[in-house]
C-alpha cells in the first residue's frame, strides 16, 4: 500500500524502495542517481554541540561499499525472472563467472536502478516516442 507524499519530504533508504512504497505509479518525470563510487568508507552526519564543537554522536548516514547480501540475492533473483532475456542471460552468466562478490553486487544493483525489471521501470511516467 502506497502512502501519500507531502510536499518537501525527506525520505532515507534504497531509491527503488521509495519508489515502490511512496511514489504513485506513472507520476515520475526524471531520477538523477549519482554514481556509486565504492570508496569503501562509511560515512555519517556529525552532531555539534549547544557551543558548536564537534559532538561525539553521529548516525550513519551510509555506508560506500558493495557487498553480496539477501538484497542482492534478492535483486539478482528479480533480473533473472523479471528483466528481458537479454538482461537475465548476461547477469547469469556474470554471476557463474564471478561468483557471488563485490563486483557482482555492484553489476546486480546497477543493472536494476537503471530500469532492467519492470518493477524498476513502473514509477516512470510513459515517454512518447519521436
Amino acid at each position: 500500500m502506497q502512502q501519500s507524499i507531502t510536499a518537501n519530504t525527506l525520505f532515507y533508504g534504497d531509491n527503488l524502495d521509495i519508489l515502490r512504497d511512496h511514489v504513485p505509479t506513472g507520476s515520475v518525470d526524471l531520477i538523477y542517481l549519482d554514481p556509486p563510487f565504492n570508496s569503501a568508507r562509511n560515512y555519517n552526519v556529525l552532531f555539534k554541540d549547544e557551543s558548536g564543537k564537534d559532538s561525539e554522536a553521529q548516525i550513519e548516514a551510509f555506508e560506500d561499499t558493495w557487498h553480496w547480501s539477501h538484497v542482492a540475492e534478492e535483486t539478482y533473483h528479480d533480473l533473472v525472472m523479471e528483466a528481458p532475456d537479454e538482461v537475465s542471460r548476461v547477469i547469469a552468466a556474470l554471476r557463474e563467472l564471478l561468483g557471488t562478490n563485490q563486483v557482482m553486487a555492484y553489476l546486480v544493483d546497477g543493472s536494476a536502478a537503471r530500469g532492467a525489471t519492470p518493477r524498476s521501470q513502473a514509477d516512470r511516467k510513459p515517454v512518447p516516442a519521436l
